[in-house]
């Protein structure tokens, strides 16, 4: 799972954390607790916070991310998540990844800002497996919340999650149902 920013105006991509992007931060410390890691970075004068918790009574992450603006202009964020999505153990996903991935089937819920994905049952004994990503925005809204599920549309041919074609610059393509490789990416510009 990452978070890439982007700036409108200068057109500058850069994560969150270190990885995916692997550009070198002006300030960057990490700290790890009982509770939650959270990543400093400061690019330019644009700070980020990034918190991560994992609930140890729920299947739930948590990732809480803070952007502030030390500039003296204003300045545009698009903020985009992506997530690998598998819904299998750790040992099917390993032998048979891509059939593994064939059986999932995403969806937008727009007044929820949030992605469904579930795996289509092959056997009547199966039990339903379903993951849930959403976004919420603390203050006012620069954009409608975009979307994308199809990693393919996502990265883009001959590219890598290190300069994805969805941060290019264009809206993502909302795409959704089932897809060779199914992904979650949700972005909001703050």
């Amino acid at each position: 799972a990452y978070i890439y920013l982007r700036d409108i105006r200068s057109r500058e991509l850069w994560s969150a954390t270190y990885l995916p992007t692997a550009k070198t931060p002006d300030d960057y410390r990490v700290e790890f607790r009982p509770d939650k890691a959270t990543y400093h970075r400061r690019d330019g004068h644009i700070a980020t916070r990034l918190e991560i918790a994992v609930s140890a009574e729920e299947d739930v992450e948590v990732r809480r991310v803070t952007v502030t603006n030390h500039g003296p202009r204003v300045s545009e964020i698009d903020v985009t998540s992506y997530v690998e999505i598998a819904l299998a153990t750790q040992v099917d996903d390993l032998a048979h990844p891509a059939f593994a991935r064939l059986f999932l089937e995403t969806e937008y819920l727009p007044d929820a800002s949030a992605l469904l994905c579930h795996r289509r049952l092959r056997d009547s004994r199966e039990v339903s497996v379903w993951a849930m990503h959403v976004i919420s925005l603390e203050g006012r809204p620069q954009s409608p919340v975009e979307w994308e599920t199809d990693r393919a549309r996502f990265i883009g041919r001959g590219r890598t999650p290190e300069i994805p074609a969805a941060m290019d610059g264009h809206a993502l393509g909302g795409t959704t149902g089932v897809t060779l490789d199914p992904i979650f990416s949700l972005r909001q510009r703050v």
